[in-house]
């Protein structure tokens, strides 16, 4: 990866703590540097017929990229990765690590399963790949945190590099902040956190406590809808799905990192106004994707979805504020 000239104090006091350590040190010293930022979980595209379009999820790549994001995750739940075949997953493993070859951005690649021995087969896909990541919500068939630990174990002895924990997503079982820090003790890969799950913030800064060691990075998610004061409070980036919007979060990064203040708060606030259409508009993130070039259809897997003349006009009124921060 390429110099970030971004790092924070955090950040490279980490990397000095991991030199020569351990035999993982060499492949989390290649992606620290860029595990900043915003990293966009893509959008899963589909062909008129329901097929996983690849063509459209590598154009989502060069789109992201031109957007100038800092990494992209795939598959996660606005992914619809549930709806996904093994094969399905494979195969777009293999197109995003492709697509993103000779390109800036950190490839974190999405492995859960509902058990360990599912993990394991799209790790060892992953890893003969060469992420920059790895991510892995926690297994649905866990009993017990023991049971949580053993799955981030299994996964430590395939690939060396940074892997996300998600703290929801996976059991009725609380990642409590002792187990966090205790995983990333024992399994360093394991100092990337995705949090959210319950008081997010609270949760946030009691990590930070951890910073840099254990605790590596710690991001925010929920389509950034608190990524201002997560930013404010010091956390590492967001990772959520936003591929509609990449330039937008490129853009509250990059204010964030200049102490644009104004124009941070300003950003965001026209953010907020067209998510605001989620709950009102089914699909308004897939007509965005759409109208912007990036997909040839608005299919999903969770629902059939059309717009009616009065939601488009709605949506492209809201889609209007965000011009001035949109470069794609």
């Amino acid at each position: 990866m390429p110099f970030n000239p971004y790092l924070t104090r955090r950040q490279c006091l980490a990397a000095i703590a991991l030199a020569g350590t351990l035999p993982y040190a060499a492949a989390l010293a290649a992606s620290t540097k860029a595990m900043r930022g915003a990293l966009m979980i893509l959008t899963t595209p589909y062909t008129s017929s329901g097929e996983v379009d690849y063509e459209d999820l590598a154009k989502e790549v060069a789109f992201c990229d031109q957007c100038g994001v800092q990494g992209l995750v795939w598959p996660q739940n606005s992914s619809e990765q549930r709806y996904l075949s093994k094969e399905e997953r494979i195969r777009g493993f293999e197109v995003l690590a492709e697509a993103n070859r000779g390109r800036n951005m950190v490839l974190v690649l999405g492995v859960q399963a509902d058990d360990t021995e599912g993990m394991l087969e799209y790790a060892k896909a992953a890893e003969s790949l060469a992420p920059d990541g790895m991510i892995a919500i926690p297994p649905t068939t866990a009993n017990s945190l023991d049971e949580i630990h053993a799955y981030y174990a299994a996964l430590c002895e395939v690939t060396a590099r940074p892997i996300f924990v998600q703290t929801s997503g996976g059991p009725d079982i609380e990642l409590t902040i002792d187990f966090l820090v205790k995983l990333a003790r024992d399994l360093p890969q394991c100092g990337y956190i995705k949090e959210e799950y319950g008081r997010v913030h609270e949760r946030m800064l009691a990590l930070q406590e951890f910073q840099p060691d254990p605790i590596k990075s710690v991001f925010g998610a929920t389509l950034g809808r608190g990524w201002l004061y997560e930013m404010r409070i010091g956390t590492d980036g967001v990772m959520t799905g936003g591929a509609m919007y990449a330039d937008v979060y490129a853009k509250l990064w990059q204010f964030h990192l200049e102490g644009r203040e104004e124009e941070l708060r300003d950003c965001y606030s026209k953010l907020l106004l067209i998510q605001n259409l989620d709950n009102l508009i089914p699909g308004v993130r897939l007509y965005v994707l759409q109208k912007r070039g990036v997909f040839k259809t608005v299919k999903s897997r969770r629902d059939d979805f059309s717009f009616s003349d009065q939601q488009i006009a709605e949506i492209e009124y809201r889609f209007d504020a965000l011009k001035p921060y949109l470069s794609a």
